[in-house]
């Protein structure tokens, strides 16, 4: 009966009339829906409301990966019924709804991650899936695939973080290696959406002291480090 509703009505203004708060400490609100379009990697759509995948962020379009991820997620739930979970904070700043999608009982979110198409992402802090899909980054690592794939570059193992204070924004790397490294178009990336391009060398046991500006979190923290093919170099949380 809910999926006809659904149908009939705007999403948006059915889910609005539950009255749910807009933030809560508790994941007490589940709804069975139709997913009608993938916008990209981590946001979906239903009726016209834009519905924003928690715990991912998947690559921006003109990134490596962008195509991937989100034919991955249509292959996955288009035009399926699935069930969202909310969360501790119900809409982002672009008033899109977030949520945990569910598929036959599996976390969507999660399985992304697992499958290198979204590296994990908690901008407001730790919830209860967190170490979950911590453990699936780290699968995928294992993996060795997509977003997840190893650097074979020679310096990727010389390369350090030696430091990070979010407070003061400074990064400090430090290349263990006797010979010099070119980072010129290496990146490094938030687990959010900021990426610095690197336009530098490092001679042997050089440090390299780096201004990053980014909203950093107090819970929660994460940096990637790729060389110039995008492949991964080192990733640290915090």
């Amino acid at each position: 009966m809910i999926l006809d509703f659904l149908n009939i009505i705007d999403f948006k203004k059915w889910y609005e009339k539950k009255k749910c708060k807009k933030t809560s400490n508790v994941f007490n609100s589940k709804e069975n829906v139709i997913i009608h379009k993938i916008i990209d990697g981590d946001t979906i759509k239903i009726n016209e409301t834009s519905i924003r995948l928690l715990g991912i962020n998947t690559p921006e379009k003109g990134e490596m990966y962008y195509e991937e991820a989100k034919e991955f997620l249509q292959n996955l739930i288009l035009n399926q019924t699935v069930e969202l979970e909310y969360g501790k904070e119900r809409y982002d700043k672009y008033n899109r709804i977030l949520a945990y999608v569910f598929f036959n009982n599996k976390n969507i979110n999660i399985k992304i991650v697992e499958d290198g198409f979204a590296n994990y992402y908690f901008p407001s802090g730790k919830d209860k899936y967190y170490f979950e899909f911590k453990e699936a980054w780290k699968n995928c690592i294992q993996s060795n695939k997509n977003l997840c794939e190893k650097s074979t570059n020679k310096c990727a193992k010389c390369i350090n973080l030696k430091g990070f204070d979010y407070k003061k924004e400074l990064i400090i790397l430090k290349n263990i290696c006797s010979f010099d490294c070119d980072l010129n178009n290496w990146e490094l990336k938030a687990q959010g959406r900021k990426i610095l391009k690197l336009n530098f060398s490092m001679g042997p046991n050089n440090e390299k002291i780096i201004e990053f500006k980014e909203i950093w979190n107090q819970d929660t923290n994460t940096l990637f480090l790729r060389d110039n093919e995008f492949k991964l170099v080192l990733w640290k949380d915090y």
